[in-house]
C-alpha cells in the first residue's frame, strides 16, 4: 500500500516555492512512472507541470485529480518552530510549508490511485493533472496542462480539485463553484500646488475618497442562490508624497472585488469606469484604470458528481459536507472550462501560516475518501 504520510512528508522536503519545481514534480513523475502511469512533463513559462494517465486514452470513462506542488514563501524562517521543509512531526502533526496547501492532497490522491488501479483495475482511466504554477500567475499551470490535453486529444470526463476545503473539521465542506476575483489599480491625476493655497492646486486625493467611498458605498448584490454577496475592498492607497506642505500631483489605490453569478468580470471593469467618469465630471482630477481579472464566478450545478464526492465524505467522516462556493480562487476556475470539476480536501486553517501544518490522521482519512470516490465512480 502507497503511505500518503510517508509522501507527503517526501513532497514538503522539496523547496517549491512558486516557480521553483524544487523536485516536486520529479518525484511523482518517478513514482507515478513505476507504479504504470504515462507521465509526460508539460514544461511553459519556466514552470513544470506533470500529466499522468493510468488507462488508454479514450477507452471508457476518464476520472481526474487536479492539484499543485508549489508552495508559498515561507516569510521569515526565524519565526517557525522547525525548518519549513523539515516535514517534523509531533503530537499527531506533520509542520511545514505545503503541508496543508496542498501536498498532502497531492499526495492523497495520489496514493489512492496508485492502489486502487493495482488492487481492481478501472474499466477507464485515472488522470493526474500536477500543477507548479497555482500559488504564483497561474498562467503556466493548470492552463497549459489543459492546453497540451487539447492539442493531444486527452480528456478528463469530471475532476477533483484537492485544495483545502474544510473550515475547521474534516468532512464539514466541499466546493462546487467559486467567487470570481477582479484586481484594479486606480490612479488620480491631478495638479500639484502648495497646501496653503489648495484654490491653486487640484487634489487628487481629495476626488480619489470620493470614489473610492463611492464605490464602497455601492452593495454590488444581495447574493444568488449559491454565493454570498459580492464583495469590493479597497487593499492600498498610496502617492508617495513626503512633504506636509505639498498637495501631490497624482495618487493611487488598489481594490479586489470577490463577485457571484450575477456578475461578470467584463461587466465590473465598465461599472469602476463609469464610477470614476462620474466624479472625473464633479472634481476635473483625471482617473486611470489598470483591471486584472484573475477568474469568473462559476458554478457546478449540485448532481451525480457532488452527490458522489458528498456520499464518500459522509461514509469516512460521518458529516454531510455542505456544498460551498465560498473562499479564495483555485484552478478549478480552469478547469470548469473543460469538465464538471467539484474540490474536496482536508483542514485549511494553517494554509499560508507560519508553522504550517496538517493533522496527519485527516491524510489517511483523505486518501480513504478519495479511494472510495474512485470505486463510486467506476463501480
Amino acid at each position: 500500500m502507497t503511505d500518503p504520510v510517508d509522501l507527503t512528508a517526501r513532497l514538503v522536503r522539496c523547496p517549491s516555492v512558486t516557480p521553483a519545481e524544487g523536485g516536486a514534480i520529479t518525484l511523482l513523475e518517478d513514482l507515478l512512472t513505476a507504479n504504470g502511469f504515462v507521465c509526460n512533463r508539460v514544461e511553459r513559462g519556466g514552470i513544470s507541470n506533470l500529466y499522468a494517465r493510468w488507462g488508454e486514452a479514450g477507452n471508457g470513462r476518464i476520472f481526474g485529480f487536479n492539484g499543485h506542488t508549489d508552495v508559498v514563501p515561507v516569510g521569515n524562517e526565524a519565526d517557525w518552530n522547525d525548518p519549513p521543509f523539515s516535514a517534523t512531526q509531533r503530537d499527531g502533526r506533520m509542520y511545514g510549508r505545503g503541508t496543508t496547501d496542498m501536498k498532502s492532497g497531492v499526495a492523497a490522491f495520489a496514493a489512492a490511485a496508485i492502489d486502487f488501479v493495482a488492487g481492481s483495475p478501472p474499466d477507464g482511466s485515472i488522470v493526474l493533472a500536477i500543477t507548479g504554477d497555482e500559488e504564483g500567475d497561474a498562467e503556466h499551470g493548470t492552463v497549459a496542462l489543459l492546453d497540451w490535453m487539447a492539442e493531444r486529444g486527452e480528456r478528463m470526463d469530471v475532476c477533483l480539485v484537492g485544495e483545502p476545503t474544510c473550515p475547521t473539521a474534516m468532512g464539514e465542506m466541499i466546493k462546487i463553484g467559486r467567487r470570481g476575483s477582479l484586481n484594479c489599480r486606480i490612479t488620480a491625476t491631478g495638479v500639484q500646488g502648495h497646501s496653503a493655497y489648495p484654490h491653486r492646486a487640484n487634489n487628487p486625493l481629495t476626488a480619489l475618497v470620493k470614489l473610492l467611498h463611492r464605490l464602497e458605498a455601492t452593495p454590488l448584490d444581495n447574493g444568488t442562490s449559491h454565493f454570498d454577496p459580492s464583495t469590493l475592498a479597497i487593499t492600498s492607497i498610496d502617492t508617495g508624497n513626503t512633504a506636509t506642505n505639498v498637495i501631490p500631483a497624482s495618487a493611487s489605490a488598489m481594490l479586489n472585488i470577490r463577485f457571484n453569478d450575477r456578475h461578470n468580470g467584463a461587466g465590473l471593469v465598465n461599472w469602476l469606469a463609469e464610477q470614476a467618469a462620474a466624479v472625473e465630471v464633479d472634481t476635473g482630477v483625471r482617473f486611470s484604470l489598470d483591471s486584472r481579472i484573475s477568474g469568473e464566478s462559476f458554478l457546478t450545478p449540485p448532481g451525480a458528481l457532488s452527490t458522489l464526492v458528498a456520499d464518500a465524505v459522509e461514509a469516512e467522516t460521518g458529516r454531510r459536507p455542505e456544498l460551498s462556493t465560498s473562499g479564495g480562487t483555485s484552478d478549478a476556475r480552469f478547469i470548469k472550462d473543460h469538465c464538471p470539476v467539484v474540490e474536496c480536501g482536508l483542514v485549511g486553517q494553517s494554509m499560508h501560516a507560519v508553522d504550517e501544518n496538517v493533522e496527519i490522521a485527516q491524510i489517511h482519512q483523505l486518501k480513504a475518501i478519495y479511494t472510495r470516490i474512485l470505486r463510486a465512480y467506476f463501480a
